[in-house]
């Protein structure tokens, strides 16, 4: 099987995990707004590495789905934090309207907490000998030492001359914490030792960062249509960005 098939096999099974979530409990607008989010498109990048990285360390993909799908409902939360007028204040993202467009600002913000609290709902409900150290990963890849805390030094430090050690910083928290998460998580599940285990935190940490730095190239000089959110938009608010730091060649 070609990267392409087996890319697509990856993002086919977290999409009908998606899909297949039922949200148990959650008043019906609370769900809509919700699932609005999520089920938007997207790569699904951290949901497919979860299952690569679990077939890569000798797992089955299926041993996964279950990361795959939590880590999804977490970048789906943070994404609709981002738009909300108090942060990013985009109005676009994938081509549509954002959350708190559609829903208001008070959905929204309920929308991205019941997907934070759901995606541990749904992981914690899995009866495997790695759940917990998972459910570990997870947290602190989402939460103050890792995205959030990314977040917090990415809006606290707009307008500040650019720091290469504090892009950096900034980078490893908000963007490579939930891409390095599901590497380790994948490799977790599937039985890997610790050697495995740092070579899994090396690689997620340098795609993230490497992942980051083509975002923050694509806000310069990508195409609006195609990416399907505004552009332009760091340099406008004098984020701390790679290209702010080093240029653009």
């Amino acid at each position: 099987m070609n990267f392409e098939a087996q890319l697509n096999r990856y993002k086919t099974m977290v999409e009908e995990g998606l899909n297949a979530l039922p949200f148990q409990g959650a008043p019906e607008i609370l769900k809509e707004a919700m699932r609005y989010s999520l089920l938007s498109g997207g790569k699904r990048l951290r949901g497919c590495l979860a299952l690569a990285a679990c077939e890569a360390a000798g797992g089955k993909a299926e041993d996964a789905l279950s990361f795959a799908c939590a880590v999804e409902m977490i970048h789906a939360y943070s994404l609709i934090h981002d738009d909300l007028p108090s942060m990013d204040n985009d109005t676009l993202r994938r081509g549509k309207p954002t959350n708190h467009v559609v829903y208001g600002e008070a959905m929204a913000i309920l929308a991205g907490d019941g997907l934070l609290s759901y995606a541990f709902e749904h992981l914690s409900a899995q009866n495997t000998p790695a759940a917990f150290r998972v459910l570990g990963i997870l947290a602190k890849a989402a939460g103050v030492s890792g995205m959030l805390g990314g977040q917090v030094l990415d809006v606290t430090n707009e307008g500040k001359a650019p720091d290469e050690n504090l892009v950096r910083q900034i980078h490893l928290g908000k963007t490579a914490a939930l891409i390095t998460a599901p590497v380790l998580a994948g490799f977790a599940l599937a039985g890997a030792d610790e050697t495995g285990m740092e070579m899994a935190e090396t690689y997620g940490c340098q795609l993230g960062l490497a992942f980051q730095i083509v975002d923050d190239l694509l806000d310069l000089e990508g195409d609006a249509a195609l990416m399907g959110k505004t552009l332009g938009k760091d340099e406008e608010a004098g984020k701390l960005t790679w290209p702010a730091c080093v240029g653009v060649q």
